[in-house]
């Protein structure tokens, strides 16, 4: 798990980087791949908070968590940027629940950041292939 991090351990978000040095470039990075992964959650569906956080979990066989306060800001900036917007409803559990769903802006925001990162992870894998 070590060699995982700082990307899949989306918990622990600081602008540190494996060094222990502050590093802008770093939490950029985090944030954007937080803000990714929460715009592909909800290119399923409209989910509340909760539900967003579960579904990336699972979805990565628990190797992504994502902390609360993190999942949170990741919402509230996306929804400033107009990418989600997010409406009042009951839970699952009948309890009050903020429900976040993409707007278009998001999804054309997610196609492109989906190639981003497709083309990122290629040339990092590309690098550790190198023998």
């Amino acid at each position: 798990m070590a060699a995982c991090q700082p990307f899949c351990r989306l918990a622990h978000l600081t602008p540190r980087n494996l060094s222990g040095d502050s590093n802008v470039a770093d939490l950029d990075l985090l944030q954007g791949t937080l803000d990714t992964l929460v715009l592909k959650t909800l290119s399923w569906g409209p989910r509340h908070g909760y539900a967003v956080a579960q579904w990336i979990k699972a979805t990565s066989d628990g190797t992504i968590s994502v902390e609360d306060r993190a999942l949170y800001v990741a919402l509230h900036r996306l929804e400033e940027r107009r990418l989600v917007e997010s409406k009042w409803g009951l839970s699952e559990n009948n309890r009050k629940a903020k429900y976040y769903q993409l707007t278009p802006a998001g999804r054309g925001h997610l196609k492109q950041r989906s190639a981003d990162w497709t083309e990122y992870a290629n040339a990092v894998f590309k690098i550790l292939r190198v023998l």
